[in-house]
C-alpha cells in the first residue's frame, strides 16, 4: 500500500514524465507510475461533449480509444461517481476497485479506476486523489493540440459551426471560493449561433449568452465577433454599456444590419453581490433565491447587437443574497416544443432548478439534467440553439465539489 513517499514519488515521476507526452500516451506512464506506488491497472475514461457516456483512454487506434470500454453516464457505478463527483470503491476479484471523478478545477472531464489489493488506508486514498487530481490536469494540458481527444470525446459528427463555437468557448464549469459556474449548449453537435462567456477580473465576474440570429456557419461567425469584440472591449476597460455598443458596431462593420445577435452582459461582484447588467434584446435573466422562489430580473431592453436602432441602454442592478442563483439563457431552451406543439416553457424550466436543487445535486448535474429534459421534451434533436449558464453567488458549498 502506498506511502506518503511513494505517493509523493509517484506524483513527481508522473508530472516528469508528461512534458514529452501527448494526449495518446497518457495511459502509459499513468499507469506505470501508479502501479509503483501501489495503485494498480489505472485506467483514465472521458466524457463525451454531451455527458451521456464515459469512454476510456486507451492510446490504441486513431481515436485514442479502440479497444477501450465505453460506459453510460446513467444508471453505472463509473456514471455515479461522475454525476456526483464523489468516489466510490467496490470489490473486485480479490481486490479492491475505485473510482474516482477526474476534474480540472470542478470541471468534470471523466473517471479515473485504480484497484488495490486490501482497503486502501488513508495514505493510500490520499496517494489515490492526488494521482486523480494529476489526472485531471494532463488531459487539459494536451487536448487543444490533440485531435485525438476531440474524436474521444464525440459520439456523433460535429458540424463546422459546433467545431468554432467550442473552440471559443471558455471552460463549461469554474468555481471558487466565491461563485460556482455551469453552462450548457445543445445541440451540442450542431450549435450554430449561440455562445455564452464569462471572465474574473480581480472581485468582478463578467458573464454574458448570446444568441446570434439564423442557425447556420454564418450564425456561428456573428456569435463569434460579438463574443470577441465584447471581449476586446471588456480587456480594454469598456463597461456593460460600452462593450455592447462596440460588439454591435463591430457587427454593423462585418455585416451591415443583416446580421444581428440578442444577448445580455452582466457584472457579478463577488465580494458584495452586486449584480449590474444590460439586455440586448434578449430573454430576461432568472433569479431562483433560497430554492424556493423566483423571479425575472427586468430591465429595459435596447436592440439586438447589429440592428442599429439606436435605442438607450439601460444598466441594472440587483442585490443578490447568499446562495442566489442567477440563469441567463436562450430562447431555445424554453421555446422547445414536443411533438404536440407545446413549448417547455419558462415555468417548467424554472421549477425542473427548484426541484432539483432541493434534492442537493451539484450546479453541474443539475444543468445536465436539464439539458437532457429539454431534448426529451423535443424528442430528442432540438429546432434551435438552447443554451443556459447558472451562477451560484455565495453559497459557501464550494468545497464540496472537489473530490
Amino acid at each position: 500500500m502506498a506511502s506518503l513517499e511513494d505517493s509523493a514519488r509517484m506524483l513527481r515521476a508522473l508530472l516528469r514524465s508528461s512534458h514529452l507526452v501527448a494526449f495518446e500516451e497518457l495511459p502509459d506512464p499513468v499507469a506505470r507510475h501508479a502501479g509503483e506506488a501501489g495503485l494498480h491497472r489505472a485506467r483514465i475514461y472521458v466524457a463525451d461533449v454531451r455527458e451521456e457516456v464515459l469512454r476510456q483512454v486507451t492510446g490504441r487506434g486513431l481515436d485514442a480509444g479502440e479497444g477501450g470500454q465505453e460506459v453510460r453516464v446513467d444508471a453505472t457505478l463509473p456514471g455515479r461517481v461522475f454525476r456526483d463527483a464523489q468516489s466510490l470503491s467496490v470489490p473486485a476479484g480479490g481486490r479492491v476497485r475505485h473510482w474516482l471523478p477526474v476534474l480540472d478545477g470542478t470541471e468534470r472531464l471523466g473517471v479515473l479506476r485504480v484497484d488495490t489489493v486490501r482497503d486502501p488506508d488513508d495514505q493510500a486514498r490520499e496517494a489515490m486523489r492526488g494521482l486523480a487530481s494529476m489526472v485531471g490536469m494532463l488531459p487539459v494540458s494536451k487536448r487543444h493540440h490533440s485531435d485525438s481527444y476531440a474524436r474521444l470525446t464525440r459520439i456523433s459528427p460535429m458540424t463546422v459551426s459546433a467545431e468554432t463555437q467550442w473552440t471559443l468557448m471558455p471552460p463549461r464549469t469554474f468555481t471558487n471560493t466565491r461563485v460556482t459556474i455551469t453552462a450548457a449548449m445543445e445541440p451540442a453537435y450542431e450549435i450554430g449561433g449561440d455562445a455564452f462567456d464569462y471572465a474574473v477580473t480581480g472581485t468582478t465576474l463578467h458573464l454574458a449568452v448570446f444568441d446570434a440570429m439564423g442557425h447556420d456557419a454564418t450564425a456561428g461567425l456573428t456569435a463569434n465577433v460579438t463574443v470577441a469584440a465584447c471581449r476586446n472591449a471588456r480587456r480594454q476597460g469598456a463597461d456593460l454599456a460600452e462593450a455592447s455598443r462596440l460588439a454591435e458596431k463591430m457587427l454593423i462593420e462585418q455585416f451591415g444590419t443583416g446580421r444581428y445577435a440578442t444577448g445580455v452582459l452582466a457584472d457579478l461582484d463577488m465580494a458584495t453581490g452586486q449584480l449590474s447588467w444590460v439586455n440586448r434584446g434578449h430573454p430576461l435573466p432568472v433569479l431562483v433565491r433560497t430554492g424556493r422562489w423566483s423571479s425575472q430580473l427586468r430591465c429595459p431592453p435596447a436592440g439586438p447587437m447589429g440592428t442599429d436602432l439606436g435605442l438607450p441602454i439601460t444598466v441594472c442592478h440587483e442585490q443578490l443574497q447568499p446562495g442566489d442563483r442567477v440563469v441567463l439563457y436562450t430562447d431555445g431552451i424554453t421555446e422547445a416544443r414536443d411533438t404536440g406543439g407545446h413549448q417547455f416553457g419558462l415555468g417548467r424550466f424554472v421549477d425542473f432548478i427548484l426541484r432539483e436543487h432541493s434534492g442537493r445535486l451539484t450546479l453541474h448535474e443539475t444543468l445536465r439534467r436539464l439539458v437532457h429534459a429539454v431534448l426529451e421534451h423535443h424528442a430528442g434533436r432540438l429546432d434551435d440553439d438552447a443554451t443556459v449558464l447558472l451562477v451560484e453567488w455565495g453559497g459557501g458549498h464550494q468545497e464540496e465539489l472537489t473530490p
